[in-house]
């Protein structure tokens, strides 16, 4: 199976992991930003939001670098949230994001994920020993018959409803 990893993918894995560092310090300085403002208290779950990703994309980077390389799928939701991290002022992890996508879309990285997502297969499935020959076998004649078509049964009628009285 070969699975070279193309350049492409290279620059997915490094700008993913760079990504989930920026966001990581991100998310924190931004939650204690957040948390020694009086006002800021309630905007702290906005925080939470580069932190959480922060893991996922080193997560994410770790299965990209391993090698043997791991069956992982292209992660648009990664990508997505990181173009969502622009609403916390994180523009790097925006321009990762779209740079993530657009490299997502290459025909060498989509052609590297599926040869990576297939299922491993040693030997071919095997062939069966010797096939009828199809000029020797007699067609079986069908017969036509024509029966009249079937009615669909309609809906059983229900009994009226009694009205109860007070």
């Amino acid at each position: 199976m070969n699975t070279t990893k193309p350049t492409l993918v290279h620059v997915i894995a490094w700008t993913t992991l760079a990504s989930g560092i920026v966001n990581l310090f991100w998310g924190f300085a931004a939650s204690a930003t957040a948390i020694a403002t009086l006002i800021g208290i309630v905007c702290v779950p906005l925080t939470i939001l580069p932190t959480a990703l922060g893991v996922f994309e080193l997560i994410y980077a770790a299965k990209l670098f391993s090698n043997p390389p791991q069956a992982v799928k292209p992660s648009t939701n990664i990508a997505v949230l990181e173009i969502a991290c622009a609403l916390t002022g994180n523009f790097f992890a925006m321009a990762v994001g779209i740079l993530s996508l657009v490299f997502y879309n290459d025909v060498a990285v989509k052609d590297y994920f599926v040869r990576l997502n297939e299922p491993f297969r040693s030997t071919p499935p095997p062939l069966p020993a010797s096939l009828p020959d199809p000029q020797l076998v007699a067609p079986t004649p069908v017969e036509e018959t024509s029966a009249p078509p079937e009615e669909i049964p309609s809906k059983p009628k229900r009994a009226p409803r009694k009205v109860l009285k007070k």
